[in-house]
């Protein structure tokens, strides 16, 4: 059986950069981004297959959040400003049916980042129902905070929000799937044309940027770091690539609901796997890698702590394989052991977002799975 290789022409390959005034939101800038997906958004950059594109990215709330913020701002924050990225990025060539490989090459960080808890937000919104700012340094590789004494984060940049724009037909068949689960009572961020880019008929049934779907986008998969590629399925003529939500450094599962959250310039290169996606029956993204993400002693630390969660609520009622029960259970008492180390419940939510990873152990041990 013959394997269809990516379309290349390196030879023959261009830069492109896209840059922003990093001191403006989006909406001062329009040209360089959007905020929602949609078919329809008007590419920024053409490119072929093999070319790099260099591309400055704004943060996930767009500049809402400054070294000289408090606590309490991270409660007022506008979410219908949620994600700005920069694209869509036009790749010549690129059809339906096909996988974007996207070579990440560089996600260089900024001088600074914040972590923050949103009321009504993150997986533990229940507990935590305060807001909390968290404001980073970042230099030499490293983050550390004055809001969080002791605590030095070893980086990893990569783009928290990176992805491909649906077609018309995707569109709306996730717009039919997440109206349905909103009016099961599930927690959606449906259509909303309030603040997003573009505006007007776009932007009044483009969808939001916050779930990930099939085209990839808000996946917050910290190992998309420099040295991965991504293969993203294409549903949309010119795949119509767009990045931004850049994180430093992030814990499997974000549970706070924001990592270190900061501006970026991004480095990528794309290839084009023709009618791959259409041959695999692939409808989500994959990626890989041949390096180390981080150097084995931070990756797999000889030295750690670790605390586990079943399938039991906490009255002692015995839930069936509920996997998001015991990963609430697992988070919850590592903010306990932080607790113990001196830090606030907020500051321990806070280190478990940017710095402790949800593992699943076990899947099969009916009725209780193990995280």
């Amino acid at each position: 059986m013959a394997v269809v290789a990516p379309t290349r022409s390196v030879s023959t390959a261009k830069r492109h950069e896209v840059r922003i005034d990093p001191s403006k939101p989006l909406k001062a800038e329009p040209n360089t981004g959007h905020n929602r997906w949609h078919p329809d958004i008007a590419p920024i950059l053409h490119v072929d297959p093999g070319d790099e594109v260099i591309l400055e990215t704004r943060d996930a709330l767009d500049g809402q959040l400054t070294p000289d913020s408090r606590s309490a701002d991270a409660g007022s924050v506008n979410l219908n400003v949620v994600h700005p990225l920069t694209g869509p990025v036009y790749v010549n060539g690129a059809e339906p049916g096909d996988l974007l490989e996207v070579k990440i090459l560089e996600v260089e960080p900024a001088s600074w980042g914040f972590t923050c808890q949103i009321p009504g937000f993150g997986f533990l919104r229940d507990v935590f129902s305060e807001p909390f700012l968290v404001r980073w340094r970042i230099a030499d590789g490293f983050a550390d905070s004055p809001d969080l004494p002791r605590v030095r984060i070893k980086g990893a940049p990569f783009p928290g929000t990176i992805g491909l724009a649906p077609s018309r037909g995707l569109m709306e068949t996730i717009g039919k799937r997440e109206k349905e689960l909103l009016d099961r009572g599930g927690f959606v961020l449906p259509p909303e044309p309030t603040d997003a880019i573009p505006g007007g008929a776009i932007g009044g049934e483009a969808l939001r940027t916050v779930p990930p779907r099939e085209t990839a986008g808000n996946v917050d998969i910290k190992q998309l770091c420099a040295g991965t590629t991504m293969l993203i399925p294409v549903y949309a003529q010119g795949a119509l690539f767009s990045v931004g939500d850049a994180h430093f450094a992030q814990g499997d599962g974000e549970i706070c609901g924001t990592a270190i959250e900061m501006q970026s310039v991004f480095h990528a290169q794309f290839f084009v796997r023709k009618g791959e996606a259409s041959r695999r029956g692939q409808n989500d993204v994959a990626y890989y890698r041949d390096t180390y993400v981080q150097a084995p002693e931070i990756a797999v630390p000889r030295r750690f702590y670790a605390t586990t969660g079943m399938s039991i609520e906490k009255g002692g009622l015995n839930q069936s394989e509920n996997a998001t029960l015991a990963a609430r259970n697992a988070m919850l008492n590592m903010i306990d052991h932080l607790t113990e180390r001196g830090y606030s419940r907020q500051q321990a939510y806070a280190i478990c977002s940017v710095a402790v990873d949800l593992k699943i152990s076990e899947l099969v041990d009916v009725p209780n799975f193990v995280v």
